[in-house]
């Protein structure tokens, strides 16, 4: 009967970080189309201003736990690192390079969530999570050496700096939530990423004049802010609250193949059949993981 309950905990878990990495996938592709009308920590705050609205709006009906004043400095932790840092630099990387390069090199996320979560979580690094990243990133070695990505090497540091700064927030994440509800955190965490853009993007505004909005671009912000933030950001730290972060960063390489393909439809970025081989590899190298899990 507990292992019953805990497969069916697990299968919930696998769903939501599908549904997150999906989301993630997207947020390069509507975040190049947006970054090229308006710079890039105002689109960090309004993102973060409208996931955090929204989920404050739920958050008290639900009626927030109180948290413990020794607590406070991981949340801050998490809302200065993970959803101010992290985001203005991973959207830095974006611009830079293109939507295909900057969420392929995202996926070595794995790598580095795993690592941290072996020396902060002392979670198992066994040998099957050690072939499933193998498998997955050389995946996204194939498809990287099809992306028209070549010379954008600041795009290229920005954005593994973002994976880094990720990773040990994932981490931090991951322990927290064990005490406190996810929905919560992630909440105050995008408020006080949100509070901390604010004072960059406001000087963005007054010193940036050609910052075009229009239609298309407002409802990318919503999409960007409603979707990619609120609904991915509470999926992914209420999956770190069920299984270990090194299970659930096996999911990032599925991230890029969403990320290409959508690129590909909608802004024209290089596809071929390598793409395919690369994604069978991520796809597959994260299946296997799943199948033979040992948690």
């Amino acid at each position: 009967m507990i292992d019953s309950v805990a497969d069916k905990k697990t299968k919930i878990a696998y769903l939501y970080l599908l549904i997150t990495f999906c989301a993630w996938g997207s947020l390069y592709v509507v975040s190049k189309f947006v970054l090229g009308k308006i710079p890039v920590f105002t689109v960090s705050f309004l993102r973060n201003a409208i996931a955090g609205a929204a989920l404050l709006i739920i958050l008290k009906r639900r009626k927030p736990e109180k948290i413990e004043y020794k607590d406070y400095k991981y949340i801050i932790l998490i809302g200065f690192a993970g959803y101010f840092l992290t985001t203005a630099v991973q959207f830095l990387g974006t611009k830079l390079s293109n939507a295909s390069l900057a969420s392929l090199i995202n996926s070595m996320n794995p790598i580095t969530i795993t690592i941290f979560a072996a020396i902060i979580l002392k979670e198992k690094l066994t040998v099957v999570k050690i072939l499933c990243i193998a498998s997955a990133l050389y995946g996204v070695f194939i498809i990287a050496g099809d992306v028209d990505g070549s010379g954008k090497a600041l795009g290229i540091l920005a954005s593994i700096c973002s994976i880094i700064l990720w990773s040990f927030v994932t981490v931090v994440i991951r322990q927290i939530t064990q005490k406190y509800d996810p929905f919560q955190i992630t909440v105050y965490g995008i408020l006080i990423g949100a509070a901390c853009t604010l004072p960059v993007s406001a000087y963005e505004i007054m010193t940036i004049s050609d910052i075009q909005f229009s239609w298309e671009v407002i409802l990318s912000l919503v999409y960007m802010g409603l979707v990619c933030t609120g609904l991915a950001h509470v999926l992914w730290n209420k999956s770190l609250s069920m299984i270990e972060a090194g299970t659930c960063s096996l999911f990032y390489p599925v991230q890029p193949v969403v990320a290409v393909l959508l690129g590909w439809l909608f802004l024209g970025e290089r596809i071929n059949r390598n793409f395919v081989f690369g994604a069978i590899l991520i796809i597959g190298g994260v299946v296997f993981c799943l199948i033979n899990r040992k948690e």
